[in-house]
């Protein structure tokens, strides 16, 4: 049997093309150029024996073979930097501010930060829960240091980190859903589940009307649980007591929404870097990456 050493550095580098679909923003964020990305996945194929990617035209799709390598090549990297963390964690401490809304706060990250705490123990995390927009001027204010939050249509910058899908949901006894017109709980005006709500009722002729506004998920919840409303929210807040509802009942699909992660420029200690980092590599930007092909641009 022929032993192969794969670079740690192909590994992420394949992983990252993936998560970006683009060889030009994978370049930009690993510091390399667009021909040394492209050698290191070449290369890749070259020591596994195995075509990694169909090309058509510009764009590389996963193989069966691709998809198994980007798996393992996940849990590898994963492995590889919780070692180097393990061995760093000890030296690290201090506070970070993180702010998120609480939406994410409860459904999203307890289990992430609680590994976050035992990997390191003398880092303080202080949570600060709002809405994504006022939290986006906080992180550039350096009134936060990191921030993950909902992309809104006029946001610049920040790291996509994951996509959520927004799903429609009620009380699991709730007629809500056949109202008329159908009573909505929705976030304040100027958030963009509030807008892909409207929008999608507005498309498909059906009559709405606002029973109840909410800055809190869990406000919106008990509207839902009260058999008060429907509402919209990600799909990793479909708890007990609630049930989706969809084209089945009606209602207009609803597009994903992207989870950008920002580092003020503030945050420039190991502790927020140890975390702005832990939380890029464990909010995958698609949960479901390893099982799916995945387009790639070549170019951009």
């Amino acid at each position: 049997m022929n032993l192969i050493s794969l670079d740690i550095r192909m590994l992420r580098s394949l992983i990252s093309v993936v998560d970006t679909g683009s060889i030009t923003e994978t370049a930009r964020r690993l510091g390399r150029t667009q021909p040394a990305i492209t050698l290191q996945l070449q290369r890749l194929e070259e020591l596994t024996r195995k075509q990694l990617f169909l090309h058509e035209g510009r764009r590389l799709t996963l193989t069966a073979d691709g998809n198994t390598v980007l798996t393992y090549a996940k849990s590898i990297l994963r492995l590889h930097d919780e070692l180097l963390s393990q061995l760093a964690s000890q030296e690290i401490e201090g506070q970070v501010v993180l702010g998120t809304p609480d939406l994410y706060a409860a459904f999203m990250l307890p289990s992430i930060l609680s590994v976050f705490r035992k990997s390191f123990p003398r880092i303080h995390v202080a949570l600060n829960c709002a809405l994504s927009t006022p939290l986006v001027g906080l992180v550039k204010r350096g009134e936060v240091d990191i921030a993950l939050v909902t992309r809104m249509n006029d946001f610049t910058g920040g790291q996509v980190v994951r996509r959520e899908q927004l799903i429609w949901m009620t009380g699991e006894q709730s007629n809500a859903h056949l109202e008329e017109p159908i009573p909505l709980a929705l976030l304040p005006e100027g958030n963009i589940y509030r807008d892909y709500a409207i929008e999608g009722l507005e498309k498909a002729g059906l009559r709405w009307r606002v029973a109840c506004v909410s800055e809190s998920v869990g406000g919106l919840q008990a509207a839902a649980f009260a058999g008060m409303a429907v509402t919209v929210l990600g799909r990793s807040a479909l708890v007990g007591g609630m049930r989706e509802i969809g084209a089945d009942h009606g209602f207009p699909p609803l597009p994903q929404v992207e989870l950008l992660l920002y580092k003020s420029a503030n945050a420039t200690s190991k502790a927020a870097t140890a975390l702005h980092d832990y939380l890029a590599h464990y909010l995958p930007l698609d949960e479901k990456l390893g099982e799916k092909s995945v387009p790639i641009e070549m170019g951009n």
